[in-house]
């Protein structure tokens, strides 16, 4: 199993736990946290048994954003190392430069602000506690949320809400967020991991193939013209009638049984 002193990583049954772990710091980024997290991301996918992911934060705080000054005293640190190999390994951590096929459950309490609300727009579903707080503060630091904001909020929730966010940098409440769309789920606070857990495990119990091909296909077909996105769901999902599970399916329901899913 995977990881780094500020990123543990754990199984719970399929679904892969992912936690950034810095509590002192409200679990701001820094580089091990990074390689931990860019290294999460590819164990999950190469390992079939795992059919779900949950990133989350420790000790009551998703992400506070990226510590600067962690990062310089990462120089010269087997992570810096791995940094000098792969430039590219923090856009990966950050889901701006790498996008598993497995889904991905947000788990949010307290402060998701700046790279933490950044973070969030990369997960597929969302959970957040009621005292969660949200925002992309870059603004108000003379600074500019280069994990993918400017592109990826206007797209998931409504434009007048995400320039808001946006230009203004003020927080949001918990409330506000589930308001505009950007997460899906409140729950009482020190509740928003159950909550994850128990949305990865419906998923679990679904075909691996079929899910795997949902999300690439509404992944893939983003941006595209209706009559394009069209095409490349057809592509992408017909294939999947052709497969051993397919039949499996429809079997275990007539037979009032749990499917048994081979993958393939």
């Amino acid at each position: 199993m995977g990881g780094s002193e500020h990123c543990t990583v754990e199984r719970d049954g399929h679904t892969l736990v992912v936690t950034m772990n810095r509590p002192e710091a409200k679990n701001a980024l820094s580089l091990p946290m990074l390689v931990g997290m860019a290294d999460a991301w590819v164990e999950a996918d190469a390992d079939d048994d795992v059919r779900s992911i949950v990133l989350t934060g420790a000790g009551g705080a998703f992400c506070a954003g990226m510590d600067l000054k962690a990062m310089n005293m990462s120089q010269g640190s087997q992570y810096a190392e791995r940094l000098k190999t792969d430039p590219d390994l923090h856009w990966k951590a950050l889901l701006r430069h790498y996008s598993p096929r497995k889904p991905l459950i947000g788990a949010v309490e307290g402060y998701a602000v700046a790279g933490g609300t950044e973070l969030i727009q990369a997960c597929d579903i969302r959970v957040a506690a009621a005292s969660a707080t949200f925002g992309l503060f870059e603004v108000r630091r003379g600074l500019f949320p280069v994990a993918g904001s400017t592109v990826r909020l206007p797209r998931q929730i409504p434009y007048s809400h995400a320039m808001e966010m946006l230009l203004t940098g003020r927080p949001y409440t918990a409330a506000e967020a589930r308001e505009i769309g950007l997460v899906g789920h409140l729950v009482d606070d020190g509740k928003a991991l159950d909550k994850a857990l128990e949305i990865a495990a419906l998923i679990n119990a679904a075909a691996p193939l079929s899910v795997e091909a949902v999300k690439r296909s509404v992944r893939e077909t983003s941006g595209m013209s209706e009559a394009d996105g069209l095409v490349r769901e057809l592509e992408i999902g017909w294939p999947v009638f052709a497969t051993e599970d397919a039949k499996e399916g429809p079997r275990a329901f007539a037979e009032k049984r749990e499917a048994r899913w081979k993958r393939k």
